[in-house]
Parts: structure tokens; C-alpha cells; sequence
């Protein structure tokens, strides 16, 4: 059975930093592109940034990119956001997934293309 277990969510002042894990197991990891996702109260659930099998391409929402990066170590199973210069709006609940199919072409930003979840991490930015 896959799991995916977030950490590393807290409570930062605006312009802080958070670095945000994620730890895969159940499948070969490194057979699947991951994302990450958030979702802020009463809002929908939105792509966040995305990271291929190996590593070689990444991919952001705007409102990250610059500020967040992603990144993987599949010796490890595990998937990395770091996340600097946050903002009150990054508020949210934090979600890694895996992506359905093993070696996509390209990266996708759509939650249906996302199998497997974990349960999230709160991320909250003080202004």
C-alpha cells in the first residue's frame, strides 16, 4: 500500500522560510513524478509545484515560483519543498501526491492526474 506522510509544516513570520518533506513508500518512488499541492481555508485545492521521476524538470504555480523550489532524493523516497520569503498567503494545508502513471512525458498540474495523497501539513505565515 502506497503512503505518503508530510512534515515539517509550522508557524512563520512573513519573509521566513519552512522546508516541507515528504516520505514515500509502498512503490517504486522514483517511478512517478510528484507534486505538491495546498489548500487554503474555504478555497479549492492548488497546484503548487511538480518535480519529474528523476528529477531533470521541474514546474511551479506563478505565485511560487522564485520562492519555492522542489526537489527529491530517491534514495531516500522522499520529496522536498522548500519554501522561502513566504507570505500570509501562503497559508494553507500542505499535500505531496504522486502522479497516476509511471514516467509521464510531462509534468501535470491537474489534482486528477494525482493518485496517491498524503494527509497534509499545516503551513501558517504571520504578517
Amino acid at each position: 500500500q502506497v503512503q505518503l506522510v508530510e512534515s515539517g509544516g509550522g508557524l512563520v513570520q512573513a519573509g521566513g522560510s519552512l522546508r516541507l518533506s515528504c516520505a514515500a513508500s509502498g512503490r517504486t518512488f522514483s517511478d512517478y513524478a510528484m507534486g505538491w499541492f495546498r489548500q487554503a481555508p474555504g478555497k479549492e485545492r492548488e497546484f503548487v509545484a511538480a518535480i519529474t521521476r528523476r528529477g531533470s524538470a521541474t514546474y511551479y504555480a506563478d505565485s511560487v515560483r522564485g520562492r519555492f523550489t522542489i526537489s527529491r532524493d530517491n534514495a531516500k523516497n522522499t520529496g522536498i519543498l522548500q519554501m522561502n520569503s513566504l507570505k500570509p498567503e501562503d497559508t494553507a494545508v500542505y499535500y505531496c501526491a504522486t502522479d497516476r502513471l509511471p514516467a509521464r512525458v510531462s509534468l501535470t498540474t491537474k489534482l486528477t492526474d494525482y493518485d496517491y495523497w498524503g494527509q497534509g501539513t499545516q503551513v501558517t505565515v504571520s504578517s
